[in-house]
This record gives structure tokens, C-alpha cells and sequence, in this order.
């Protein structure tokens, strides 16, 4: 088995080091995260560090590297605090991965893809046509990683839109039947496969 020590990390290639402490961690969501700036310009980038934070109140967050450089994203969602988060098909990943190019802040991602931008439920974010499953969100609050200048924005869950066959009996989003995603590393997309479900694990003799 490979071994690498700390002193043996910092010393790596940087791309190197890149690749292998995004992937070492496992696999990650997959998610287009839409925007739109006060001057109604859109935006949308993917994302793969959203996660559940808890269910009653629905939060998530996710991490934003540092914004010493501009971050269009985040400039809208501080400037609206509306944002919605979008499940990648698998038909759909070289266009989601092509959203993480680095635009002028006045050229839409949207028009440099096939993705195209649609407005549900009067709500102000952008949504990802022909997506999934799609989150409509408001951000809540940001808080400072200071060891790495990184920031963890959390924010709530308004509403949810799933397409038909996706949702189960029990509130259980089938994410293979929606085709959804992961990542691994940076650059990787993955299809998962099920296994299993499991009823709720109880202490045994």
C-alpha cells in the first residue's frame, strides 16, 4: 500500500497534491448552483461540496474557496440571498463541468452550454431547466474557515421540485431512477449504483 506523510503532502506537485486530497475523501454531490445578479445577469457554476445540514429547519451548506478573486456566485447570492441548486444528469456532464471555466462576469453560463435557465414559482434564482431535482434556496449565514480562507455558507431549503418516478413511498429520493451524479476529485463524474436500503439500525444483543 502506498504511504504519504504529511511532510511528504506539502512536498508534492501542486496538481498532484490537488487531485489526491479532493479525491482521498470519497465521493461528492454533484450540483449546478444558479444565480442572478441585481441587473438580472445569471450565472451558474457546479459545486461539489453542498451538503445536508439538518432537516427541521431543511439547511445545507457548502464551502466557497476564497474570495480574494471574484466569485459570481457569491456576489449574487449575498446580493439577493436566493440561489437554487440543480442535480446533474449524466447526459448532462461535460456542459456542467465546461460552467467552472472562468466568464467575465457579464457572460451567462448559461448561453456558453446547452443548459438553459427557467423561472418557477415567481422565484427570482434561475433553475435549470429539464433538471431532476432542483432546490430553490435563501442563504442564511456565512461563517470564516480561517485556516484555509474559505467560507461555509448555510442556507435553507424554500421548496423542492422532483420530477415523477423519483420520490418514493417513505420521502426517499431515488437518485439512480433521476440519473443524478457524483464527483470525484475535481474533474471526475461518476453514475453511483444502489446497493441497498436498510430499515433503522437498532442496537442488537
Amino acid at each position: 500500500m502506498l504511504h504519504y506523510s504529511r511532510a511528504d503532502i506539502d512536498q508534492m506537485d501542486k496538481i498532484f497534491r490537488l487531485n489526491l486530497i479532493n479525491s482521498c475523501t470519497g465521493y461528492k454531490s454533484a450540483n449546478l448552483i444558479g444565480t442572478q445578479s441585481a441587473d438580472g445577469r445569471t450565472n451558474l457554476a457546479v459545486f461539489s461540496s453542498i451538503t445536508h445540514l439538518g432537516s427541521n429547519p431543511p439547511l445545507i451548506g457548502f464551502v466557497l474557496r476564497p474570495t480574494t478573486v471574484p466569485r459570481d456566485s457569491y456576489r449574487n447570492i449575498k446580493s439577493s440571498s436566493f440561489f437554487t441548486v440543480n442535480h446533474i444528469h449524466h447526459s448532462t456532464v461535460a456542459d456542467a463541468h465546461h460552467t467552472s471555466a472562468n466568464y467575465p462576469e457579464d457572460v451567462s453560463e448559461f448561453s456558453k452550454t446547452d443548459f438553459e435557465a427557467e423561472y418557477l414559482d415567481d422565484f427570482q434564482a434561475p433553475f435549470v431547466k429539464n433538471a431532476k431535482v432542483q432546490l430553490a434556496c435563501r442563504f442564511l449565514n456565512e461563517y470564516p474557515i480561517k485556516e484555509n480562507n474559505t467560507l461555509l455558507l448555510v442556507s435553507e431549503i424554500l421548496a423542492i421540485h422532483v420530477e415523477d418516478g423519483i420520490l418514493e413511498s417513505d420521502g426517499w429520493l431515488n437518485l439512480q431512477q433521476a440519473g443524478s451524479v457524483t464527483i470525484n476529485g475535481l474533474d471526475g463524474y461518476a453514475k453511483p449504483e444502489l446497493i441497498e436500503r436498510f430499515p433503522y439500525a437498532k442496537p442488537t444483543r
